[in-house]
């Protein structure tokens, strides 16, 4: 079931962050490089988490940070949540990563708890409230999810140390 669940969570990760349709670009090098013409900040609040403005006080020099980094960095979730399914789907019951595939699954794991988060409004300030929340509250399951994705961040990480 865990790995039903994380294939799932890998599917909604790519679909979520995939590019936007840029408008055509009428600089053939910046099409072929894939620079955008205009680069909007994104206005679902958990892509705005995942894609921060560089600079807060200059939205000019943010908006062209932004034309030059983000497809490439939404590119680099999508591989890293492709890479995640890839091995859910080439592994048995027993799942062994590569050192590449372990930084792909942390990146992953990272991008999805900033979106769940984001979505149940996680703070450290109200989370042992959200996770004392009764069975019937709908924001229940997805916390649970949360915290398990917290879990295997976490262990992920203690073994990658242990490693070193």
């Amino acid at each position: 079931m865990e790995k039903t669940v994380l294939a799932s969570l890998a599917e909604q990760m790519i679909a979520f962050v995939a590019p936007t349709q840029a408008a055509a670009s009428g600089d053939p090098l910046a099409a072929i490089v894939g620079i955008d013409e205009v680069a909007e900040t994104p206005t679902d609040p958990a892509l705005a988490r995942m894609f921060p403005a560089a600079y807060r006080d200059d939205d000019e020099a943010a908006g062209d940070f932004r034309r030059f980094t983000e497809r490439d960095l939404r590119a680099h979730k999508i591989a890293n949540a492709s890479k995640v399914a890839g091995c859910l789907e080439r592994h048995g019951e027993k799942l062994v990563l590569t050192a590449d595939e372990a930084l792909c699954w942390l990146g992953f794991l990272n991008d999805t708890r900033i979106a769940i988060g984001t979505r149940l409004e996680i703070t450290e300030a109200n989370h042992d409230e959200l996770a004392e929340l009764p069975a019937e509250d709908p924001r229940a399951g997805l916390f649970d999810v949360y915290d398990w994705l917290t879990f295997l961040q976490d262990s992920l990480v203690q073994l990658e140390l242990d490693a070193d």
